[in-house]
């Protein structure tokens, strides 16, 4: 699993004109599911999100997780993380988990995502046509792989 972190100001999804989801200070994560991904790389991973300590103390230091500032968080499946550019100029998403796979390991994600927040979290619609606004706060933006735990 890939997903793509933002520290947002504010950040929301709007599918077919109408506002889905939306969230004040907290963080966007943009979700990528491939085929050998597991429920081991979702908890892993949603255990990463709740305890980055991307949010900024007293003293102005990034030293405060997202469960320490109260924030929100906004989760959005996006398969388009697991592009493979090696080739041509037109990305190959075969890496991309199909939905039998993709949309459980996605609602899991959610599910403990939710559980370790203490609230329950905003997302999107998987596999939609979504409209996503966001203002970066910082900018803050981090890249983080299952697949490569650095």
């Amino acid at each position: 699993m890939r997903i793509l972190i933002q520290r947002v100001n504010e950040a929301s999804v709007e599918i077919d004109g109408k506002i889905k989801a939306q969230i004040r200070a907290g963080l966007l994560v943009l979700v990528g599911i491939e085929n050998d991904d597991t429920l081991e790389d979702s908890n892993w991973l949603a255990g990463k999100v709740v305890g980055l300590r991307i949010f900024d103390d007293e003293n102005g230091v990034m030293n405060r997780s997202v469960v320490d500032i109260n924030g929100e968080l906004l989760i959005v499946s996006q398969f388009t993380l697991h592009a493979m550019t090696k080739k041509g100029n037109r990305p190959s998403y075969i890496k991309a988990a199909k939905h039998e796979i993709a949309i459980p390991l996605y609602e899991h994600f959610c599910k403990s995502l939710s559980q370790q927040l203490g609230k329950e979290v905003q997302t999107g619609t998987f596999a939609a046509d979504m409209k996503v606004a966001l203002v970066n706060n910082g900018p803050v933006t981090i890249w983080i792989d299952s697949k490569n735990k650095e």
